[in-house]
């Protein structure tokens, strides 16, 4: 895929689960002066909905788009309990990172129901809007069964989850966002497997962002000192390895300091499983290809999920071969530039971060 100089305009309807990995891709769409975020909806995951919905009133707040619509759906998964990942990601979701209470939420679509308002946005726009999931598919299958239409009502679906010919991060097996809600995700691609025998044009089914391909982009500590010189802060930032656990950035700017306290979260987590140094930002990669500005490869397979095995409970399986006798009914992404991709964020958050510099 090559990609235009230029982006053209695009229209995103994001599900989150705000998440580190999910508040960097967040910031990173707010930068991209061609993408209109139409809503950010909170899916229960790595803190509950209530707390991922404050996550991201507050982030969008701060990149200067208080105005998009903050919606809550679901509150649990379809069939099993909820499971949150404080280790991963702290106790509210980013991290050591504060921001300022965001207050209530907008009384005209703080108590919409996030999957009607997705609907209702699909209908009314068809063929225009982007949906990026970067969740488990709780709120994305509900959408399915309310209107089954949605695979051709929508523009383009970017999915972040799954692990085909790559280790788990949850178990030895299963990524994390499907292993939270199996069946949803099961819903997800059966719904999206019916939409192929039905007819629906290969375009339009799930782009899929596998740990198989995310996991290249490994975040090294140095790019926050990268972020911090292209957003013009004062002093040096520099995130490392010898730092104390828990220590707080001093950033002059608001969106660096942001960024570099959730992510020195996220680093001394991968340290703690002997990853190294280093952070998996799986969400943002999805968000460069829903925003159309990283590169990428992908291949039509039929992609099912396991929910009945204790085993191998959430784990997916792609078959590229057609050996199920199935339509394709997902694109799995095959390949992906990190360094490139790197260079963009920086680009992007660092003039993002320049806008939201209060004047002396």
């Amino acid at each position: 895929m090559t990609l235009p100089l230029t982006p053209p305009r695009v229209r995103i309807l994001l599900d989150n689960d705000t998440g580190i990995d999910d508040a960097l891709a967040l910031a990173y769409l707010a930068a991209c002066p061609h993408v209109e975020i139409v809503a950010v909806t909170a899916t229960p995951g790595n803190v509950d909905a209530d707390q991922v919905a404050a996550n991201n009133r507050a982030l969008l707040a701060l990149c200067g788009q208080p105005q998009v619509p903050v919606l809550i759906g679901a509150r649990e998964p379809l069939r099993v309990p909820l499971v949150t990942t404080p280790e991963t990601h702290g106790p509210q979701g980013v991290g050591y990172a504060t921001l300022p209470d965001p207050g209530p939420a907008d009384p005209q679509t703080g108590e919409r129901d996030a999957v009607d308002y997705w609907i209702e946005a699909a209908r009314a726009n068809p063929g225009e809007l982007t949906a990026l999931l970067t969740a488990p598919l709780t709120n994305f299958a509900h959408a399915l069964r309310r209107e089954p239409r949605l695979p051709w009502l929508l523009r383009r679906v970017v999915i972040m989850g799954g692990a085909f010919y790559y280790q788990g991060n949850t178990t030895p097996t299963a990524e994390w966002n499907t292993h939270v809600d199996p069946h949803a995700a099961a819903e997800v691609y059966a719904a999206y497997t019916a939409a192929a025998e039905a007819g629906l044009d290969e375009e339009k089914l799930p782009i899929v962002c596998s740990l198989d391909t995310t996991e290249r982009f490994e975040m090294q500590p140095a790019l926050l000192t990268d972020l911090a010189a292209a957003a013009g802060c004062a002093e040096p930032e520099h995130v490392l390895a010898g730092d104390p656990e828990g220590q707080r950035s001093t950033a002059s700017n608001p969106l660096v300091r942001y960024l570099s306290d959730a992510l020195r979260f996220y680093f001394e987590f991968h340290r703690h499983y002997d990853q190294g140094y280093i952070a998996h930002v799986h969400d943002f990669f999805a968000a460069g290809i829903a925003a159309g500005t990283l590169e990428h490869r992908n291949r039509p397979a039929t992609v099912a999920v396991e929910t009945e095995s204790p085993l191998l409970f959430g784990t997916t399986v792609a078959d590229f071969r057609s050996l199920w006798g199935k339509p394709a009914n997902a694109r799995v992404v095959s390949w992906n530039d990190p360094e490139t991709g790197f260079a963009e964020l920086v680009e992007r958050l660092g003039v993002l971060a320049r806008r939201l510099e209060p004047a002396d």
